[in-house]
């Protein structure tokens, strides 16, 4: 049986949330141009996302036949800062499993008087996810305000 918990990143977590947002940007952007090399999004993560505390995890734990639980793997991420969500990324083979939809309601319960949020035009799977939790379009833009340069949309929820 595998069980997953919501719980801050710390630390230690750096190098795990960083594969998890490489995985997943690979997989789920394929065709958006990355702004940062691979170490460049590491050290970013480690020196200033998880320091500034608004990170939380997904770890999963597996039982094992024993029935011990074995050690824990992170599969996902979020930043919440104040009422924006900077990122949600999961590991792509724990995409469909209901873990991007606990991170939403972690953020509604820590931000509710409402959240927002940005996501590329071409992201169409994360246009629905955020859509189908309460999300309205708000604004599109060409991309010349963000490092990709690839045009995007602002979300918002309220309450």
């Amino acid at each position: 049986m595998t069980s997953v918990v919501l719980r801050r990143a710390s630390a230690p977590d750096a190098p795990a949330v960083a594969a998890v947002w490489l995985r997943s940007y690979s997989a789920a952007l394929p065709t958006v141009r990355r702004a940062h090399s691979d170490d460049e999004v590491r050290a970013y993560i480690r020196d200033v996302v998880i320091p500034r505390g608004t990170t939380w995890v997904a770890e999963a734990t597996v039982e094992c036949d024993s029935g011990r639980e074995g050690a824990g793997v992170v599969v996902g991420m979020m930043t919440l800062d104040g009422e924006e969500m900077n990122a949600l990324y999961l590991d792509p083979d724990w995409r469909g499993q209901g873990i991007g939809d606990r991170f939403v309601a972690l953020a509604k319960e820590l931000s509710p008087t409402g959240l927002t949020l940005w996501a590329f035009q071409v992201n169409h799977p994360a246009q629905r996810f955020y859509e189908r939790h309460g999300f309205a379009e708000v604004h599109r833009t060409d991309g010349s305000g963000n490092e990709e340069r690839e045009p995007d949309i602002r979300y918002a929820w309220r309450p």
